[in-house]
């Protein structure tokens, strides 16, 4: 029973860490109807800088808005290089091939300055595990879990408190009456891009400690991601907590009492079978468009 509750443990910190990646799909689809392919390496790009800043001497705590600056930037530029012009000519993929293309550089491009080897990420908090309910977890398991659910929560709070915040709500809940009323959506566009990029970075300085850090480390983080956004839906906060929680556990629990060759399976099956039946996402709505 002890090792099932540490895999639970194991399970809803990675679950977190997709939930944040899944986050960041949803702030760009609602604001533009269209998706960052690249977020996993936003994330990627996020740990390697935030290792960067810890090797040159910035306390872990500093270097973490330092990196959230970073991914804004990165995302910003994102949207005005590989987005916004597809958008302008309304080509339909042209945004898809865009984001992947740009993701494909950034990946080169880490590979170049950071080499192709993974480094170790130094971790702010004792290695040593506490006990919790009987079972062990590491303190940056704990500490990933709140910081997930901190970002997520306060970008709820700028959404619904700040002026800013409106004009994002209200560039997702119809873009072309908000442009009506003078929002500059485009400008809308590039900021939650650029909030999607910044929590995927958060979430790169959340995990690298966890795991090693490298070029490669974003991909299958950033795909599985967006298959969580999908199984809980790409208009609903709460589904992509469920989403990333359901998935999380799933294969921590499968990588250990089936094959670590496995754990894969039941995220993917749990994503098809989602796709058959519900779309739209365990949690999300379904779109009716009026012709």
């Amino acid at each position: 029973m002890e090792i099932f509750i540490q895999l639970i443990y194991s399970g809803v910190a990675l679950g977190m860490i997709y939930a944040v990646i899944a986050f960041g799909y949803q702030v760009t689809f609602a604001t533009s109807g269209t998706l960052n392919f690249g977020q996993g390496e936003a994330l990627m790009l996020g740990a390697l800088v935030g290792l960067t800043l810890v090797g040159l001497g910035v306390n872990y705590w500093l270097m973490i808005p330092l990196v959230c600056l970073f991914g804004l930037a990165q995302g910003a530029l994102v949207e005005r290089v590989g987005v916004r012009p597809a958008i302008k000519t309304r080509s339909e993929f042209g945004w898809i091939m865009a984001t992947i293309a740009l993701g494909i550089i950034f990946k080169n491009v880490a590979e170049n300055v950071w080499g192709r080897d993974d480094l170790r990420f130094p971790s702010p908090l004792p290695e040593a595990p506490i006990k919790v309910f009987g079972a062990n977890v590491l303190p940056m398991e704990l500490l990933v879990v709140v910081g997930a659910l901190a970002l997520m929560l306060a970008v709820e709070i700028f959404n619904r408190k700040s002026i800013y915040g409106k004009a994002v709500v209200a560039t997702s809940d119809d873009r072309a009456a908000a442009g009506l009323m003078g929002i500059d959506t485009s400008r809308v566009i590039t900021f939650s891009y650029a909030l999607s990029s910044m929590t995927a970075a958060f979430a790169g300085v959340l995990i690298a400690p966890l795991t090693l850090t490298g070029a490669t480390m974003g991909a299958v983080l950033g795909l599985k991601a967006f298959a969580v956004a999908i199984i809980g839906g790409l208009s609903s906060g709460m589904g992509v907590i469920v989403g990333g929680l359901v998935l999380g556990i799933a294969e921590t629990t499968t990588g250990f009492y089936l094959s670590t060759g496995y754990k894969d399976v039941p995220g993917l099956v749990l994503l098809l079978l989602v796709l058959a039946l519900k779309p739209a996402g365990l949690f999300g709505k379904t779109a009716i468009k009026k012709v």
